[in-house]
């Protein structure tokens, strides 16, 4: 556990070292607030509720969170920092884990910092605060479900850039897989229950729920499982890269 906490100390600190995190926030609170206003018409919806608002946070996250997991470690292995991880009296999986968990951290401080939008909900009218609270458990969740995707391609390459483009494939994927256009082109041909399996590996089913007020234990463990496999393939990823 000490292991895991010094990875986790130093990935975090990591982020604020450079201006480049206080970017991402900015950026990232900007075009929250653009989707939510403009797009997810906010005023014009006339609901003191934060629909609008967590609508849109699988298509933000699509690209915003593979440019946080991007560097996690193609980052380590193009300085060849890695090696020199790897040799520290650690675990790989306190290694693996505590990388993630900065980067899920850093995601979380980015999403808590939109708290003026609850603010401004709960001064206009009379929200359902435990819905809102729902909202955002279930929005951290899936933040974590696109981080660890993207620190396992993150380990697969030294190119940063490879890396991002490969998340961002990999969680539209994810993403989209439950959409009807989607299940539309599985279901004239595919028996239901390879249709039914396509669609609940589906972010936007699975967020959908939650956002709704419900959180439903398989909404959780899907999360949770997603992020668990992601990260076994990420430690197995990494220790071949070592071997090899």
């Amino acid at each position: 556990m000490n292991g895991l906490s010094a990875v986790f100390r130093r990935e975090l600190a990591g982020y604020f070292s450079t201006p480049v995190a206080y970017v991402f926030i900015v950026v990232f609170l900007f075009t929250t607030g653009v989707f939510t206003f403009y797009l997810g018409q906010f005023f014009e919806r006339g609901q003191a509720d934060l629909k609008a608002f967590f609508l849109f946070h699988p298509w933000l996250y699509l690209f915003f969170l593979p440019a946080i997991a991007m560097r996690l470690w193609a980052e380590e292995r193009k300085s060849g920092t890695i090696e020199l991880l790897l040799t520290l009296p650690i675990p790989l999986w306190a290694a693996v884990l505590g990388k993630f968990l900065a980067a899920w951290a850093f995601a979380g401080i980015a999403l808590a910092l939109t708290f003026p939008l609850w603010i401004t909900v709960a001064w206009l009218g009379s929200p359902d605060h435990g819905v809102i609270a729902a909202g955002y458990i279930g929005s951290l969740l899936m933040a974590g479900g696109y981080l660890a995707i993207g620190c396992c391609l993150s380990a697969l390459t030294r190119n940063q850039v490879i890396a991002f483009v490969l998340s961002v494939a990999v969680c539209f994927v994810f993403t989209v897989a439950g959409a009807p256009m989607v299940l539309s082109f599985f279901q004239g041909w595919a028996p239901t229950l390879v249709v039914d399996t396509i669609a609940s590996f589906s972010f936007l089913s699975h967020f959908n729920a939650i956002i709704e007020g419900v959180i439903d234990l398989r909404d959780v463990v899907y999360f949770l499982s997603l992020i668990a496999v992601w990260l076994y393939a990420t430690a197995v990823v990494v220790d071949l890269k070592k071997a090899g």
